[in-house]
């Protein structure tokens, strides 16, 4: 096996391990081990995980296929979107990762990878600015076969017509009303000066995966509109559920002991499945969030 290979299935194992993260977690709104919803199961979420971590670490292709391989992976097994959001965010950081230990030269050991944050950001941002047309062309084809709720029409730049521009300008053209698209042209913003220092201050207070997961996924759904709600909803729906959200973190992240928020979060959880409100975008923002704080990126 070549260190290329080994460092695929290496990501591999990050990526799978932040998918099972995130449903191990109480996240009001979403699919996790302590309720199902939205006509999904954690099963299919668990299946998506395990089909679609060899195609999305695969160290060949660019972004856009990886992308496509991942969803139509995912699509064959459980024939419904578990996951495109979440492939959509990991797929330019795992470009990243792979070109940053290509350019440096440090692929002689995958048994302990790290990077510093400086080296990954610069890397990163070099993966994003050279998404090009074809593949915007791959991203399209993923999202018509994933379908997402909620997608509907626009009058340019639409998915379901030809593709003529660079997949960097059309996020550039729907990164204000998706945070997905914002995520590719502002560097992952949230997710690295938002998300991580959360997520690592929560491992540190709780000594608990999960707590420290729940916290950050209420952090982010209270940081930003979910754009998965305003899609279905409205801007103003989401505006509110951001609102909404604010009370029960800081009751969380405050709390000497979070066991004792489980019952009130529970209850949340069901209300909000009872409205069909699907956090769906924040629960996507949450696993690239503990994917990137696996062990290859360091500050």
């Amino acid at each position: 096996m070549t260190s290329l290979e080994k460092l695929s299935k290496q990501l591999a194992q990050y990526y799978y391990h932040a998918c099972v993260a995130e449903l191990q977690a109480l996240k009001p709104g979403n699919v996790h081990i302590f309720a199902d919803g939205h006509r999904m199961t954690i099963d299919d979420f668990m299946q998506s995980a395990t089909v679609s971590a060899p195609k999305i670490s695969n160290y060949s292709g660019g972004v856009g296929e990886r992308i496509f391989e991942s969803v139509s992976s995912t699509n064959n097994a459980v024939n419904c979107n578990t996951n495109l959001g979440i492939i959509l965010l990991i797929s330019p950081l795992i470009q990243a990762i792979l070109h940053c230990f290509q350019s440096h030269n440090t692929l002689q050991s995958t048994t302990a990878l790290k990077l510093t944050l400086a080296q990954f950001k610069t890397h990163l941002t070099q993966v994003l600015e050279s998404l090009d047309v074809n593949d915007a062309k791959y991203v399209a084809s993923a999202i018509r076969l994933a379908k997402p709720a909620g997608l509907g029409s626009v009058a340019a730049h639409d998915v379901n017509a030809p593709i003529t521009d660079s997949l960097y300008t059309l996020m550039q053209v729907a990164d204000s009303r998706d945070h997905i698209a914002y995520q590719y042209t502002h560097h992952f913003e949230t997710i690295i000066d938002v998300g991580l220092p959360i997520y690592e201050a929560a491992l540190e207070r709780f000594q608990s995966e999960a707590w420290a997961v729940t916290s950050l996924y209420l952090k982010l759904l209270s940081h930003v509109p979910d754009s998965h709600v305003a899609r279905k909803y409205g801007q103003i729906s989401a505006q509110a559920l951001m609102h909404e959200a604010k009370p029960f973190y800081d009751d969380f992240v405050h709390a000497s002991n979070p066991k004792t928020k489980f019952s009130k979060l529970l209850t949340w959880d069901a209300a909000l499945k009872e409205r069909q409100i699907n956090p769906g975008t924040t629960a996507d923002l949450t696993v690239a969030t503990i994917f990137l704080a696996s062990n290859f990126v360091v500050k």
